[in-house]
């Protein structure tokens, strides 16, 4: 007990230790900060525990110091500390993405390689255990990103701007605000995520409004990340313009289509937009080789040589250690299409299939020497993938992106691009009678007269795919586009019939009346007014006939010469 000259003790209502109260708003400070990592040294992180249990046994007066309690640090319930040592009960769900990944390395005690690689892979996906929480370890985008770039010194400073992230699933759009939550909540700013697909309006109005009380009372900064922005309205992108213009919030909006399209043009002038594209081979054989070392397995094949995990525990310390070809790393590294979240994905269910079916083979890990052990081969990795993974939408940019090229190719007889193209967009889940209704058009548009027999072929491939579906009609649309590659190509018509439509663009005054020879005349009033008269049935002549066609004003006019503009 205190003498009564002394301070009175004020508890910490974190770690619930007690000083004197001219030191608690320090300790408090440090206190806060350090729940992030290790609890404070000298402070009992598993007081509030032992305290419910431990004071009706003590007897003594409420301000003790609960270090003077006997049983303060043992609780009766022993459960409560077992594997804990003395770590704060969220401290292992608050490790950094280097702690995650060195605390999942470290083997555990008496079970075997499998098990532990086992209950690795439970849980989370692989492609969240693995997410990155430092700018350092972010891998790829290095044209964004790369060192002396202007968005990595941004980044680096805290000096964060309103910005849209475009790129496909994958590319790292989520991570790269993932790392910004951490910074910012070192720097005090504060961090809000919403989901456009599940978010309202309402959702995002409140944000703001919390915002407004942080900027006004104590001067914090707000960053509001949307995903998938391109799912809110025109209405509701509105919302956001006011503040992001007056620096309420600073938006990040993740979205997979063209911003042009999906996003209020202006929102976008108060926004950078920030082009992520798919990653590399090389960026995916970095990321895969980094999920391997996290989960122990062990790579076959780097100079038939083995490579062991990042924890330097060898096949001589487990029972059944896990293995994986290198060739089965490269081929995921091509097959994922440069979507990190499909390789990791993809790596974890081979892996899953291999430990469930549980069969083990001798293996050649080195020269001279050999061992028993569960491998994940390329077949396993493809399995794992279903197919080649193939980047498509249907109702996206990439579809008109395909639909051009495939146009262009052809136009450019090309047959092999013109065939690769129309694969990328079959295998990717494309309407066949979509692009056969294109054929149509390029038969008359690109072919046109010089091969005439384009249009029916292109009108007979339309009514196969529609007789037959997917996938038998697929050779159909290839044999027509591969003639289209190869047949001669006229402008000739299309050239013409865009000048007829500028010369009645560009008409001044009433268009002219329709020559009065040239006007059917069903009635007698309509002879009596001059309907037809004058008119020569050009079957009934031998010779050629004289006569005009075109309006006065457009006499001798040529529409298929070019026109000056």
């Amino acid at each position: 007990m205190e003498a009564a000259g002394e301070e009175p003790l004020v508890r910490c209502p974190v770690c619930l230790r007690e000083l004197p109260g001219a030191h608690i708003n320090s300790h408090l400070d440090r206190c806060l900060q350090a729940g992030e990592g290790e609890a404070e040294p000298g402070s009992s992180p598993l007081c509030k525990r032992a305290r419910l249990a431990t004071a009706p046994l003590d007897g003594r007066a409420e301000g003790e110091p609960e270090e003077a309690r006997p049983g303060a640090a043992l609780p009766v319930f022993s459960l409560f500390h077992k594997g804990r040592g003395g770590q704060s009960p969220g401290a292992a769900g608050r490790r950094s993405g280097a702690g995650r990944e060195e605390a999942a390395l470290k083997p555990e005690d008496g079970g075997s390689a499998a098990a532990s690689l086992a209950r690795k892979l439970e849980g989370k996906p692989l492609a969240e255990l693995l997410r990155p929480d430092a700018l350092g370890d972010y891998v790829g985008q290095e044209r964004v990103l790369g060192a002396q770039t202007l968005l990595r010194s941004l980044l680096e400073s805290h000096e964060i701007p309103s910005l849209v992230l475009w790129g496909p699933p994958g590319c790292g759009k989520t991570t790269l605000a993932h790392i910004i939550a951490n910074s910012s909540k070192k720097n005090g700013t504060r961090f809000v995520t919403l989901s456009a697909t599940s978010a309202k309006t309402n959702d995002v109005r409140d944000v703001i409004s919390q915002a407004q009380n942080e900027k006004r009372l104590f001067k914090r900064k707000t960053i509001l990340f949307i995903d998938e922005i391109h799912r809110f309205n025109k209405s509701q992108q509105d919302t956001f313009l006011p503040h992001v213009e007056c620096g309420t919030v600073t938006l990040i909006g993740a979205t997979t289509e063209n911003p042009s399209f999906q996003v209020n043009a202006a929102l976008l002038s108060r926004c950078r937009v920030i082009v992520l594209e798919k990653l590399s081979v090389e960026a995916m054989e970095a990321i895969l080789m980094r999920a391997v070392r996290f989960l122990g397995v062990q790579v076959l094949g780097q100079g038939n040589k083995q490579s062991s995990s990042a924890t330097g525990s060898g096949s001589e310390s487990s029972e059944f250690p896990v293995y994986i070809e290198e060739k089965a790393l490269n081929t995921l590294a091509y097959l994922c299409d440069g979507d990190a979240r499909t390789g990791l994905n993809g790596l974890q269910l081979a892996v899953q299939a291999r430990l469930a079916a549980g069969k083990t083979a001798p293996l050649n890990i080195a020269s001279g020497g050999s061992a028993d052990g569960i491998l994940v081969t390329e077949e396993h990795v493809k399995e794992g993938l279903q197919r080649s993974h193939i980047l498509y939408d249907r109702a996206g940019e990439e579809h008109y992106n395909c639909i051009s090229a495939l146009h262009k190719s052809m136009r450019g007889s090309d047959e092999n691009a013109s065939l690769y193209w129309l694969a990328r967009m079959l295998e990717g889940g494309e309407d066949p009678l979509y692009v056969a209704r294109r054929l149509v058009r390029f038969a008359s548009e690109d072919i046109g007269l010089a091969d005439p027999l384009a249009l029916t072929q292109a009108v007979a491939a339309y009514q196969g795919c529609h007789f037959i579906g997917m996938p038998e009609c697929e050779v159909i649309l290839a044999q027509c586009v591969v003639y289209f590659a190869r047949a001669p190509k006229s402008i000739e018509v299309y050239k013409a019939y865009s000048n007829v439509k500028e010369c009645l663009r560009t008409h001044t005054g009433p268009l002219p009346p329709v020559p009065l020879h040239l006007r059917n005349a069903p009635t007698r009033l309509m002879k009596n007014l001059g309907y037809g008269k004058g008119y020569k049935y050009n079957p009934m002549y031998k010779e050629p006939v004289e006569q005009d066609y075109l309006p006065e004003e457009l006499k001798g006019t040529d529409f298929f010469k070019e026109r000056k503009t």
